[in-house]
């Protein structure tokens, strides 16, 4: 700090002066409320909505109904905080219940453990048991590193990110490939309680969210979800991912991220099976970024323009989310580089062997414009 000035607001001028922005200050309402702790996050309204249940005779079915049972006296509770009718410091007084919301997500999660489909590769193989999936986890979460990110879109600076090992995608030019596809082991295996440790101790540093990704946070759910419940501090979650979730997934955790942050790369299946190894690409992501826009959370889509892909990507991504996602703001990205496999074997990936063009970006941004996309402010 600088004459009480922070460090990142030297090196981030643009995320104090984006607040500014009336489309930003409307469409990121609810994270701003959560971020400034003047709303609690809605991993801390899931711990006071609960039932007299024993979750360990139920039948995963059985789960699910309570989970929609208990969903709805969420939302309640959810719809008052965001009408500002309850406080952060009056969901405090609130009796907390024997089993919770919260519990009952944790639990669904470790059954589904018990026969992984936590995306959509549903491998179904006993991760909870020691077997491990497409995603190369069984039963532990590897964290690669944590720290306050400032290279984030101007909203979210400074970022409390946690990068975690592994991977459901097999990106042939993925920069992270050291800890998504190499060596996804290479991180501090982390319990639950060590993960909210990292989250109090960011949000203590002057995190203004915290950032789950990686690699993919996906393949961890069951002990992020796990370690809310020993999280001290209010704070805004926040899902960095590929979007490649089951609608199982999305829904253990919609109540619970205050804020998304999803990809959407590929225009159609099939540039994402060449280029990331994965099956019914646009159908699934599509899918779940239309769950997510339907809801009233606060959503940033990022878009990675790639050279050669303009016409068969960024324009059917943008014309998508111009249907069917409104409320999101939409990262345009220009950072495309040759990494991995493409800068090893730059005659087996031809169309994206190269840098973005200034025209191609420059394509992309008119598209946009014409669309009537809102992505000026973090772009």
């Amino acid at each position: 700090m600088v004459s009480g000035i922070k460090y990142w607001e030297l090196l981030r001028p643009d995320s104090i002066a984006v607040w500014r922005s009336k489309v930003v200050k409307e469409k990121l309402s609810w994270y701003h409320s959560v971020m400034v702790n003047k709303s609690p996050a809605k991993f801390v309204l899931a711990r006071y909505v609960g039932a007299d249940s024993d979750l360990s005779r139920g039948s995963l079915e059985e789960l699910w109904e309570l989970h929609d049972s208990l969903s709805r006296d969420f939302k309640k509770l959810l719809n008052q905080a965001r009408d500002g009718k309850l406080s952060l410091s009056e969901v405090s007084k609130l009796d907390k219940p024997r089993v919770s919301y919260l519990d009952v997500k944790v639990e669904i999660a470790r059954r589904i453990m018990e026969k992984c489909h936590f995306c959509e590769w549903r491998c179904g193989v006993n991760r909870l048991g020691g077997s491990r999936g497409f995603c190369r986890l069984a039963n532990e979460t590897y964290v690669s590193s944590y720290f306050l990110h400032v290279g984030e879109e101007p909203p979210l600076v400074p970022s409390g990110t946690i990068f975690y090992g592994s991977c459901n995608f097999r990106c042939v030019f993925c920069q992270n490939h050291d800890i998504s596809q190499e060596y996804p082991h290479s991180g501090i295996g982390v319990t639950a309680e060590e993960l909210a440790s990292i989250q109090d101790y960011l949000r203590v540093e002057g995190a203004r969210n915290i950032n789950h990704v990686g690699g993919e946070p996906t393949p961890n759910i069951y002990t992020i979800l796990n370690s809310f419940k020993y999280l001290k501090s209010n704070v805004p979650q926040l899902w960095n991912s590929n979007m490649y979730l089951t609608e199982e997934s999305m829904k253990i955790l919609l109540d619970v991220i205050d804020i998304w942050l999803p990809d959407f790369k590929y225009g159609n299946n099939s540039c994402a099976a060449r280029l990331s190894l994965v099956k019914n690409y646009f159908d699934v992501v599509a899918r779940n970024h239309k769950t997510v826009c339907d809801s009233e959370d606060p959503i940033i889509i990022r878009h990675l323009v790639m050279p050669n892909h303009v016409d068969c990507c960024t324009k059917p991504v943008l014309e998508w989310i111009a249907s069917n996602c409104p409320t999101a703001l939409i990262n345009v990205m220009g950072q495309y580089r040759p990494e991995y496999l493409v800068l090893r074997y730059p005659d087996k990936y031809p169309d994206i062997s190269r840098r973005l063009t200034r025209e191609e970006l420059y394509r992309a941004y008119e598209l946009a414009k014409k669309l009537k996309i809102d992505f000026e402010d973090v772009s």
